[in-house]
């Protein structure tokens, strides 16, 4: 059985839009999105202590992901413009050659922080690629996804 499910980001010409939110209720909003960089497990341990030629690694990728959730509705064009109540991105030596990146987000606001928390992940993981190129050409990230999208009322 088919059934027809309105676009919520396409208007009635079947353009591109932003959804109209206004009516909807303010909530607190919550995600958590993963993603993983794989690199050598001896550039890692560079990353993990701080030795990377450029410089800190891991503090410049949360600062990576932290502003990019911050400019959400700049890099992804359909997005609102949240109050971010909360950013967080964590790290995580999941095994040698891997390292798990994890960032939060939440708002008090009428639309979901899904996409902030991604964009965090996404951000994260391409400042340690900028940052560790130059110990490692053989970089990789992937297995970006949400985990956690949740709302609750006050």
């Amino acid at each position: 059985m088919t059934t027809t499910k309105h676009l919520t980001h396409v208007d009635e010409a079947g353009e591109a839009s932003m959804v109209d939110v206004g009516a909807k209720p303010v909530q607190r909003r919550r995600a958590v999105a993963e993603g993983f960089f794989r690199a050598a497990p001896q550039a890692l341990d560079l990353v993990e202590s701080g030795r990377v030629p450029k410089g800190e690694a891991l503090a410049v990728a949360r600062l990576a992901g932290i502003q990019a959730a911050k400019a959400c509705d700049r890099i992804i064009p359909l997005c609102h413009a949240l109050p971010l109540d909360h950013v967080a991105v964590r790290f995580e030596r999941t095994d040698p050659g891997s390292l798990r990146i994890e960032a939060e987000a939440a708002a008090t606001a009428r639309t979901g922080v899904e996409m902030e928390a991604l964009t965090a992940v996404a951000a994260a993981a391409l400042a340690l690629w900028d940052m560790t190129k130059a110990v490692d050409r053989d970089l990789a990230i992937d297995g970006i996804r949400l985990l956690v999208k949740e709302k609750s009322d006050f």
